[in-house]
């Protein structure tokens, strides 16, 4: 299979400069603001985009490098297979996140709840539909003995 490149659309801009003690989920990042700066070529695919009120932004994790099929992910000290969890270092560093949008102003995007290092490159944006979604009898795995983690975890050094 030929490699897939992808180019940034834009950059996002956060309080977090250090991976160590950064929100691991926007659900641990109640409040923090951000902005997400649109490449002027890009931004007229902003239209319309201030009628949303949460945004599902993706990103590449530019400061993580190599991966591990198994890691010990920042809620458990059990190790798991990398895609039953959301850690950065993964065979294609890509992450998401929904957060919240605040103001659309040119092609600045002022967000609340991230939980991105700053200056991550952003690979696409796509508004947050909560009724495309088939959310019945979800189960969230291992993670449900550790849920109430969430709110106050913030990463620490295990993925360097």
């Amino acid at each position: 299979m030929k490699s897939i490149t992808y180019q940034p659309i834009g950059i996002i801009h956060t309080p977090f400069n250090e991976k160590s003690n950064t929100p691991i989920q926007p659900a641990s990042a109640i409040g923090v603001e951000g902005k997400i700066e649109v490449f002027s070529e890009f931004a007229d695919g902003l239209k319309d985009i201030d009628g949303f009120s949460h945004l599902i932004i993706v990103y590449h994790f530019h400061l993580s490098e190599g991966f591990n099929l198994e890691v010990k992910p920042f809620l458990d000290e059990e190790t798991h297979g990398v895609f039953a969890t959301r850690a950065p270092k993964r065979p294609n560093g890509i992450g998401i996140s929904v957060v919240k949008l605040k103001k659309a102003e040119g092609s600045t995007l002022h967000i609340e709840n991230v939980d991105v290092i700053n200056e991550t490159p952003l690979l696409d944006i796509k508004p947050y539909v909560p009724d495309f979604s088939i959310n019945d009898d979800v189960k969230i795995g291992w993670l449900s003995k550790h849920k109430d983690k969430i709110p106050n975890m913030k990463a620490d050094n295990r993925f360097g």
